[in-house]
């Protein structure tokens, strides 16, 4: 063999290894280069803003009201429903999701799953938060609601009842598709939402994993928000991408006592939406503080249940509760005020049931919904009767 087909015969060689390669490895990025001019922010963003994930005090904000294709951050609103789903025991992590035909056809960022093939709620979590599956979304809407059509529903339900006024949904996943929008203010909102279950970072904050660990052929998952990896503190939560939305991101990053959200869309590339991201975390970080209310499962007080079947509810914080102040301010003249309902049976989980107010002297610096963290049922009459005679006779 002459040395031309020798050289050839490698050539061929070394391409069909670097094809065979795990994506993963050829997806590494450097670390995004950190700018420090803070005059403006998310300068190569078509709309952005920057969020206190706490108090949803907004920091800085631009463009952040216009429709705008969100992508693949539409996964935000799919991972709240089934992080919601998962609280109220609709539905387990060890739980079985089977992959319908319609499911495993869907093309673009995806897990590669087969029809009739099943996985967890776990899993295709991961793959929903890692890969940006758009199969396994669609395995999880339909596991949860029948159909992609009922779930989207469900989702747009949602964004109503979080008050989003530019968000509306098409599908589950993000594929481009008409009158699906949302805004950089919508989804820093629900992505507040989101990390209001602080399970969610377990997933949206790995870098990497496997699926399918006991097969001969485990997948490897690289999680497409390289900020998780490159800056410190970053734990979610989900990028995007398709050729009219441009690149997308709502990331989070937490230090010390301070978690923010900052949303940039219609960026050029993903080297610019990592930095500007990043100077987005840098500037609040170096600026701001948090104040804590009351800290996550703290009791904050009672309220009684009109003709209940239980008389009085304990009021825990189902998270965090503070206020964003600047770096160096005071805290001795902040105070709060629990302004609660007069409730009767019978009462909803999560229905709101008052409000807990923050003062600065007398400036009110944020409210806060409380929500009734039990249901209650109406209490039938012989409780009522037996609970009349115990008070009279006390």
């Amino acid at each position: 063999m002459n040395r031309t087909w020798k050289k050839m015969i490698v050539l061929c060689c070394t391409a069909v290894l670097t094809l065979a390669a795990p994506a993963a490895v050829m997806a590494q990025e450097e670390p995004p280069a950190k700018s420090t001019d803070q005059s403006g922010l998310a300068a190569s963003a078509r709309s952005a803003i920057l969020m206190d994930a706490d108090s949803g005090t907004i920091i800085y904000e631009k463009n952040s009201h216009d429709r705008l294709p969100p992508a693949s951050i539409t996964k935000v609103m799919t991972m709240l429903l089934i992080m919601e789903a998962l609280d109220e025991g609709k539905i387990k992590l060890t739980d079985k999701v089977s992959t319908s035909e319609y499911a495993a056809s869907m093309g673009g960022s995806q897990i590669f799953l087969e029809p009739g093939e099943q996985m967890s709620v776990d899993e295709m979590l991961k793959g929903i938060a890692l890969a940006s599956g758009n199969d396994a979304s669609v395995a999880m809407a339909e596991k949860l609601a029948g159909t992609e059509t009922e779930f989207v529903n469900m989702m747009n339900k949602r964004a109503e009842e979080l008050g989003l006024k530019n968000t509306h949904f098409s599908n589950c996943n993000g594929l481009p598709a008409a009158d699906h929008y949302s805004s950089a203010h919508d989804i820093a909102v629900m992505s507040r939402e989101l990390l209001k279950h602080n399970e969610i970072t377990r997933y949206t904050g790995l870098y990497q994993d496997y699926l399918r660990k006991s097969s001969e052929k485990p997948f490897w998952l690289v999680n497409t928000n390289k900020l998780v990896r490159f800056y410190s503190g970053a734990d979610g939560l989900k990028t995007g991408f398709t050729s009219e939305a441009k690149f997308c991101l709502t990331a989070t990053a937490r230090r010390d006592n301070l978690r923010m959200i900052a949303v940039v869309m219609g960026e050029p590339n993903t080297k610019t939406r990592n930095a500007e991201v990043s100077q987005m975390f840098d500037f609040s970080f170096a600026q701001y503080m948090n104040h804590t209310i009351f800290k996550k499962d703290e009791v904050m007080g009672t309220v009684n249940v009109e003709k209940g079947n239980i008389p009085q509810i304990e009021l825990k914080a189902k998270h965090s509760y503070s206020v964003l102040l600047k770096k160096g301010s005071s805290v001795k003249d902040i105070r709060y005020e629990l302004k609660l309902d007069a409730l009767k049976a019978p009462v909803t989980i999560n229905a709101p049931i008052g409000k807990l107010i923050v003062y600065q002297g007398d400036q009110v610096l944020n409210e806060f919904n409380v929500d009734a963290p039990v249901s209650v049922e109406r209490a039938g009459w012989w409780k009522l009767f037996k609970r009349s005679c115990g008070s009279l006779f006390s």
